[in-house]
């Protein structure tokens, strides 16, 4: 098994997913557990020291499906926020890329089964780097 990629949190990020998931209905889902090592692992600093390219919540991504060479584009957001083209951080990839940065790869388990391989190609819109702490 590969070792998993660093990841850099937003202390601001943190506190408001701890409070996620002390809610009921997440608590002891395995996207909560997935969630809480994932959070217990990172690097926490400041919102204003997370790099430019690290994907936080509220982000908008570029990420490519290494497996089938399809291109997508993403916004990271809490579960209630979901809509077209966001990606909830309880789903498993979501919680996965959550602190990654560009460059990076993480698997992306599906519902058959397999498995595919994503890339970070680009953090296209990050709410820290443009100065934007409340969202």
């Amino acid at each position: 098994m590969s070792t998993p990629p660093s990841l850099i949190l937003s202390s601001l990020d943190v506190l408001r997913l701890e409070k996620l998931l002390q809610n009921a209905e997440w608590r002891h889902s395995p996207a909560a557990v997935a969630l809480e090592a994932e959070i217990d692992r990172a690097d926490i600093v400041d919102p204003q020291e997370i790099p430019a390219g690290v994907v936080t919540m509220n982000s908008r991504v570029r990420l490519l499906n290494i497996s089938t060479g399809q291109e997508m584009n993403y916004t990271l957001v809490y579960p209630q926020d979901g809509g077209e083209g966001c990606l909830s951080v309880l789903a498993p990839v979501g919680s996965a890329l959550l602190g990654l940065s560009v460059g990076q790869e993480i698997d992306w388990p599906l519902p058959s089964g397999n498995t595919h391989r994503i890339k970070v190609l680009d953090v296209l819109y990050q709410p820290e780097a443009a100065g934007e702490f409340t969202r």
